[in-house]
């Protein structure tokens, strides 16, 4: 086993989800809304999705389905469009919603199941690295399958245990005078990232 491949495959998806994005940002609003529960129910949607992808992604190295260019550009412009839609409404409801105890109900961030599994399907981010980056680390054993299933597990325990580590770490921020600003700059980032990848279809 090539570990020093390895290695770096690891080391790629940490970085990939824990940078701030769509997947990750809908956690950690999540998390802020309704605990560490409701963080967990949106990790084994985000995480579904993923797997869902690596399946594609599989299917594709294998020769066995071939998804035409325009058809992927489709894709990413609708998740982009559903991203900037959450991130209206963290914003919106950010905006808006308060009281003297410093809490908001946020509908839309209430993440869940449904919503993290929309927003990790629909993720431009994970799209271009299932399709593209991902497939480059097949050669981390002799066999494919083998390695095949090493990434995929590999992916699995580094989702959860780096999105439940982004949870906590915003968790603290929960009750805090910022939390209001905090949750204001998820959308705006939200939104941010679906012009980039609309940006990115389009030019």
């Amino acid at each position: 086993m090539n570990f020093a491949e390895y290695f770096l495959y690891c080391a790629a998806v940490v970085v990939m989800i824990a940078t701030p994005g769509p997947v990750m940002l809908l956690v950690a609003s999540a998390g802020l809304q309704g605990g560490y529960k409701r963080a967990l129910q949106t990790i084994f949607g985000t995480n579904f999705a993923s797997l869902i992808l690596i399946v594609l992604s599989v299917l594709i190295l294998k020769g066995a389905l071939n998804i035409n260019e325009h058809w992927l550009n489709g894709i990413k412009l609708l998740g982009c469009l559903y991203i900037a839609y959450i991130g209206f409404d963290i914003l919106k409801d950010a905006l808006t919603s308060s009281s003297s105890e410093n809490t908001m109900t946020l509908s839309a961030a209430s993440g869940g199941f449904k919503k993290g599994f929309l927003v990790g399907i629909s993720n431009p981010k994970d799209i271009i690295f299932f399709a593209s980056f991902f497939p480059q680390f097949t050669g981390i054993t002799a066999g494919l399958n083998f390695s095949l299933m090493v990434l995929t597990l590999s992916w699995i325990i580094l989702d959860f245990a780096t999105l439940s580590v982004v949870y906590l770490s915003f968790s603290r921020l929960a009750k805090s005078a910022c939390y209001p600003k905090l949750l204001v700059a998820c959308g705006v980032i939200l939104i941010a990232v679906a012009l980039y990848g609309i940006y990115e279809v389009w030019f």
